[in-house]
Order: structure tokens, then sequence, then C-alpha cells
């Protein structure tokens, strides 16, 4: 596994693994050999330089290890070279620095329980040993280490070897924990299953042959081991059963099995019938084993298959075996995020045994320590074990000190802590260890000191604090202290007018009017973002309106309404200084030059009266016929280039520069920080960018957290889609596919500086036979109808209005003439 092995190695050299595996104690421990006369001095000097060389290795190790705990390499390096020169004290506590940062291979727990037991055994050493395997069968799940631990306590526990009655049944437990953890395991179990059968077998021979009740109670012991291993989909399942039958044969002093005879011959029905399952289920996972244990397959291709088996065993539906196969995988794959959190969200959704998901998630934690979501999931399997508050803090202390990619992880995590004390405090079950209201305050105000550095100006900071001040109203009962935590949140992002309006509708949900109409006093002249400004201002209006006297709204009016104009005016300065005015289309006077000549309407009708005109080269124009035309008999200046009109509707033109909206990423919640080149440098993977376009406000300047990116096909804007949700600078940014239809597309806006904003169009769809705008208007000229119409728009109806009510002459419009009625008007002038 060269790419997870780079992360958190798993594996020693080959050397370690046959110590490990072998019975010989460790080979390094400190020993005193006499040194022959016959060695040389030269041999002594090779010896000395070695030792030499061996203290510096260690002190440089140790000093790595002293600057960088989490060094995993560096800690495997220690351990194997203390190991080597024999230094068995430290070699102890290297091991326990380990194994305090990280989970330790099964064939290092090996290693170390054999040499531990090379050096001594005496009763309290035996109990050491044994915590040690108890520690290493906790980590991963490994049929060889259970089957170690399991030889450990028969061969050095004295008890055990006498036979004495509570010995074997500490045995007989420990097998039956072995094989809950390892017994369903495909390829390994049945060395298991063949161990425990054994060390039944030496009890029935160790039983006096006069005792046959006791004789008898232990060959049904036997029989009921050999029935459950045969009911289950393991391998070598035939040399199980002739195993069975053959020692079925010698209990009952029967004859020799005739080779040719069926498997089941001698088998109850009942035993045969479950073997012949299992068989059906054995033969239904031997292509999934066979695919996993493959030499010849990559980390990645072993991965892929784990993933299928996993999805077969799932729907099968048997809880046990999935849980096995995702123990298998883990211990394959141990930092491989998506596995662990594959495997715990099963076992909360399916194997609901809170001691079982929590050790799942206490593994989980250990190998990939960097995952905020496996933290907060942890956290939320406690509360709903009950677990006790010292052990979910213990975790959640754990979890704080950890290295999480994004700040939103660490606030997601302080969330769930402040959750869980909310809901057990509101619930006040545990009368045991009854928590108050102060151990919330601090874990918010952690929260705050961490984050808002970090998260300043953002509107996750804002829902922090809104949900403090509730809960010290709703839980603490102390409004002041509630006032208190927007009033430091106004210190930290004063120019979020978010934060305002927040800290407004608190006052205003506790009916402390006066307070909230205090607040608008201190913003309504602040500068916020966008058109924050004119929000607030329109605010305080509509605030008073509803809770205020008249004075009160006149008070508002007079402050806002001067504060508005004021906004007004800097508005259409910048828009002067950014796009400054230019003659308009129908008064500006032709001065010659290139631009084609074109005559007016009214000399091309007198001309079409009068018969046809010659026309000279430079001011050739095309005259519109007036036969079959409706409306509009401006001529039509002719486009600059040969673009198709096809290809015009593909293109979205505002105001200003058009832009070709078919292949283009359209990206919203973006950082304000955000540039052009974080933009680039996201989106660098996918490749294929063309243009960067981020979308700023035209009277700050400042960004508005949307952007368009152009790509230069599909294949690479799909690319761009895929990767919607992803963090940039700190917040998820949306990505979706731009679509001109839907949206009215974007262009570059000249009123704003030549900066880039978004036309959004928030008008109804015309209806197939209405005109556009500019059509129906006659371009930039708008008529106002009727009395008293200036500025009020035309389906605006006044409040006395009814649809009953008869229009006068003045009121009606006048209907549009045609071209005949207008050519005969034209001709009788």
């Amino acid at each position: 596994m060269d790419a997870i092995n780079d992360q958190l190695p798993l594996s020693t050299n080959s050397d370690d693994e046959n110590l490990v595996n072998g019975d010989d104690p460790m080979p390094d421990l400190p020993q005193n050999p006499t040194s022959p006369a016959s060695d040389s001095s030269s041999s002594d000097s090779d010896s000395e330089v070695d030792e030499s060389d061996q203290k510096l290795q260690l002190q440089t190790l140790q000093s790595e290890l002293s600057s960088n705990p989490s060094n995993y390499d560096a800690h495997v390096q220690y351990i194997k070279l203390l190991r080597k020169v024999g230094d068995i004290d430290n070699l102890r506590k290297a091991r326990e620095a380990m194994s305090e940062m990280f989970p330790l291979t099964p064939s290092m727990w090996q290693e170390w329980a054999k040499d531990e037991a090379s050096i001594s055994t005496g009763p309290e050493d035996v109990a050491a040993i044994e915590r040690l395997y108890e520690r290493g069968v906790f980590d991963y799940l490994s049929v060889s280490l259970w089957c170690d631990y399991l030889n450990f306590v028969q061969e050095y526990d004295p008890m055990v070897r006498d036979r004495a009655t509570s010995r074997i049944k500490k045995v007989r437990d420990l097998f039956e924990r072995a094989l809950t953890a390892a017994g369903l395991h495909f390829t390994e179990a049945e060395t298991l299953w063949e161990a425990y059968r054994e060390f039944e077998k030496s009890i029935y021979q160790s039983i006096d042959e006069t005792d046959s009740q006791a004789k008898e109670k232990q060959v049904q012991l036997i029989r009921s081991i050999f029935h459950r291993q045969l009911s289950l989909p393991l391998s070598n399942m035939n040399s199980t059963l002739e195993a069975y039958k053959a020692w079925e044969m010698e209990v009952k002093q029967g004859c020799i099995l005739d080779g040719k005879s069926n498997d089941s011959d001698g088998v109850p029905s009942q035993v045969a019938s479950t073997y012949q399952r299992a068989l059906d289920m054995y033969n239904a996972r031997v292509q999934f084993e066979e695919q996993i244990s493959k030499q010849e397959l990559t980390d990645t291709e072993r991965l892929h298959q784990y993933i299928i088996y996993l999805k077969f065993e799932q729907s099968a539906g048997d809880p046990a075996r999935v849980q096995v196969l995702f123990e298998r995988a883990v211990a394959d794959f141990p930092v491989v995020v998506d596995l662990w959190l594959d495997y715990t969200r099963y076992m909360d959704k399916t194997l609901k045994v809170s001691n079982i998901v929590r050790n799942v998630y206490s593994r989980a934690t250990r190998n990939c320590p960097w995952i905020g979501d496996l933290w907060v999931q942890y956290l939320l399997a406690l509360e709903r074990a009950h677990a006790s508050e010292g052990e979910i803090a213990s975790v959640f202390e754990k979890s704080v000190l950890c290295s999480f990619s994004t700040l939103y992880e660490y606030l997601d995590l302080f969330l769930t802590r402040i959750d869980g004390l909310r809901r057990r405090i509101s619930s006040a079950v545990d009368l045991e260890d009854v928590l108050g209201y102060s151990l919330i305050k601090e874990t918010f105000q952690r929260a705050s000191d961490y984050l808002s550095p970090h998260l300043k100006n953002s509107e996750d900071l804002v829902r922090l604090y809104a949900y403090w001040a509730r809960l010290e109203i709703n839980l603490g009962k102390d409004l002041v202290a509630a006032r208190g935590v927007w009033e430091s949140l106004l210190k930290i992002s004063g120019s979020l007018l978010a934060a305002w309006e927040g800290y407004i509708a608190m006052e205003i949900e506790s009916n402390h009017i006066t307070n909230a109409r205090s607040i608008y006093k201190r913003c309504y002249s602040k500068r916020f973002p966008g058109s924050g400004s004119e929000d607030i201002c329109h605010s305080w209006l509509r605030f008073e309106r509803e809770f205020g006297s008249l004075e009160d709204f006149d008070h508002a009016a007079r402050k806002v309404n001067p504060r508005l104009e004021e906004l007004k005016s800097y508005k259409f300065q910048m828009d002067e200084s950014e796009n400054p005015a230019k003659p308009s289309e129908h008064g500006k006077r032709k001065l010659g030059g290139d631009a084609p000549d074109v005559e007016s309407s009214a000399k091309r009708l007198k001309d079409a009266a009068h018969g046809p005109k010659k026309v000279n080269e430079k001011g050739k124009a095309q005259l519109q016929s007036l036969d079959g035309q409706t409306g509009n008999s401006k001529a039509k200046a002719k486009k600059p280039d040969d673009t198709s009109d096809q290809q015009m509707k593909d293109f979205v033109q505002e105001k200003g520069k058009v832009y070709n909206d078919q292949c283009t990423a359209f990206v919203s919640n973006l950082n304000p920080k955000a540039t052009y080149e974080h933009l680039r440098d996201f989106f660098q993977d996918v490749g294929g960018v063309v243009a960067i376009r981020i979308l700023h406000d035209k009277f700050t300047g400042k960004s508005r957290g949307l952007a368009y990116v152009d790509f230069s096909d599909d294949a690479h804007l799909n690319a761009a889609v895929a990767k919607n949700k992803q963090l940039l600078l700190g917040k998820k940014i949306s990505i979706a596919r731009s679509d001109p239809k839907k949206g009215g597309g974007h262009t570059t806006d000249r009123a704003s500086g030549g900066k880039t904003s978004e036309s959004v169009s928030s008008a109804k769809p015309r209806k197939a036979n209405e005109q556009p705008p500019a059509e129906r208007d006659g371009g930039n000229k708008v008529e106002l109808k009727g009395k008293n119409t200036f500025a009020v728009p035309r389906n605006v109806r006044a409040l006395g209005w009814t649809a009953d009510k008869p229009r006068t002459a003045e009121q009606e419009d006048e209907k549009p003439k045609t071209n005949d009625e207008f050519r005969k008007l034209y001709f009788k002038g």
C-alpha cells in the first residue's frame, strides 16, 4: 500500500516479521557474552563504530519525536533501534508513547508481548502481558493475534494447566470472545474453531473414565462446537465435515467410514441441512474472496473489490458478517477515510449496540484523527448511548487537539458539543451529573476565542453568536449577558449588517422596543457592503411603522431621508466617474467620418412618394419598403460582422461586453477575499479555464461573492461542476452551469467602470405575441398617458380602483394607426 503507507506505515521489515512469528525469545535483549580470545582488535573497533552510530541515531530520533510526536515513521524506527540494542526499559517507554498516539499493528503487539514473555513470566508479569494482548485485539481484527493470546493463557497460566474449573471457564470465555470477533472470518476463522475444539478435547481426555456423566457433558460440548462451525460458510468446510464424522465414529467406537459414501452419511439430518445452506453461502462468496486475495492487484484495485464485496454482504442482510468484513477492510486499509465513514454509518443505522458502536468510533478517530465528521458522529454516538459527561468531555477535548483541514470542522465540533450540553441540561435526565449553564457558556467562549479571528465578518460567526445569545436568554435567564454577546460580536464584525439585524431581532422578540430603536440609531449611518446601507434605513422606517408612534416615525424619517439622499448622490457620482455621459443616439450630430449615412424616416417617406432616387456611393443606405411593414419604419444599421442569427442567440448581451455563456460555470458563496488567483488555483486540477470574472459591487468595489468561469469545452466544465460544495478559503462554494436562458446572462457593465456585473431578470416572461420593451416603447422613449401618471407603472392601480369603474375618454389609450392610415395622413398633410 504505497499511498497509504506514506501516511501511516503499517508493516515492518521481513526480519522483524520472522522474529514475531518465531518461537524464540527476543535475541537482542541485554546479554553478557564472553568475547573469544581469538577476536581481533579490528572487530572490536568495528563494534565500537556500530555502537556509536546507533547512539547517534537514537539521539536523532529522540530529538525528532520530542519536536514532532506525530511522526509515525520516527516511532517505528526508534522502537526498532531500541530493540536492536536491547534497551528494554526505553523500549517499553517508546512503545507506550507510540500506542498513545497511534494504533499499533497486530505484528507490533505480538512482538511486544513475546518480548515481555521472554523476560519474565511471573504471576504479575502474566497479567501485564494479558493486558497487552487485550489492547492489541482492540486495535485491529487479527486471528493470529487472538491465537497467540489464547496460547499464552493456556501455556503460562498455571491454574489452566492444572485444569482448575475457574480457569477453564476463563479460557472458554476467551475463546467465545475470539469467535465473536473473528469467528466469521472467511479464510482464517477455521484456525480459531479448531483450537477451541482441541482445547475441549484435552479437557475430555483429562476427565476420569469412571465419571461418565462428565464425559457425556463434554462430548455434547464438543459436538455443539462442530455443529456451530459446520453452519458457517468458511474455508475448508469439507475437511471440517470429515473431522466431525471421524470424531463421531471415534466417540461411538464405530467402524471406519467408507470413502465412497456421501458427505451427509453418519451426520444428523438437521446438521446436514445447515451444512448445505452454509455451502451455498460459501459458493456465493468464494469469488469475492478470490478477488480480494489476488497478489497482483494494486491497493486501489483491492480496495475497490472490498467495496464490491461489502455491498454484496449488506444486501445479504447479515450485520455480523458485514461487520467482520468491514473489520478486515480497515485492517488492510487503516487510513482510508471513506471506509471508516461507511463503517460507522452502517453501525449507527443497523447494529445499534452502544458498546460496539462506541468501540468502532474510538478506533476510527485513532486511525483518522484529522476528519472532523468522525469526531462529531462519535460525540453523537456517546450521547445516544447515555455516556457520562466525563467520557463525552474527554472525547471532545481530544478532538479539539486534532488538526482539521477547515475551520468549519472546528465550528461543527463546538456546535455539536454545545447541542449535547443543551439537550442534557434541558432534559435533566441524568441527576447524578447535573450540569450547569456555565459549562455551555465556557464552550461558547472557547469557540469564539478560537474562531473569531478566522471567521471575522462571516455569517457563520453571526449564527454562532445568535445561538449563544438565545441560550443566554432561554437557559441562562440573563438578558444582560445576551446583549453582551451581541456587543462583543459588533466589536469583531461591526461592518456586517447581519450582526446588527440579529441584535435588533433579539430585542424585538424580547419586546424591548426602546433598545431596538437605540440600535437603529447607532447603525443607520454606517457603511455596509452592497445595498446594506439602504436596507438598514428602510428597515428602521418599517420598524417605526409597526412599533413606534408618529413622533418616532417622523424622527426616523428626518434621520433616514438625508442619509438615503446622500447614498443616492454617492451612487450617481460613482456612475458619472466610472461612465462619463455620452450624447444620446437621437440627439448627436453626425460630423462625417466612417459612420454610415442613415436617412431619416421622414426623408425616406418623401423620396418614396416622388419615386426612386440615386444614392451616392459614400452615403449608400438601404431603403426600407413600407409595403407589408407594421410599426417601426426606422432603418436598421447593418451588422458589423457576418454572425448568423443562431450564433447571436447563443450570446447574452446587456449594457456592455458580450460573453458566451454556453460553457460557463456560475460560482456563488465565494469568500469576499477570493481573487482570480484563488479561483484559478482552485480549478487547476480541472484545467481548461479560459476566463474568470468576479462580480463586484458598483458602489463599494467589494466582491459580491459571485463569479463566472469560462471553460474551453463541456468536459472541463462538467469536471468543474463536480467540485460543487468544496471548500475555498474556508467557505463551501456552489458551482453550477450558467444558463443564460434562465438567468438573463451576464455582461461587463460600463456604468461600473468595467467591473463585471450580473444581469438577473426579475420580470415575468413575455408572451409569444408581446413585443420586447425596446420595440414596444420605441427605443428609450417611454410615453405615459392619462392623468397623474408620472413615474407610476401602468400595471399599478390606485387603492380605490375597481374593475367595474368606467374609464373616461382621457384615460383611453390611443389606438395605434396602421400603415395605410399613416400614409394617408402624411400625403394629406
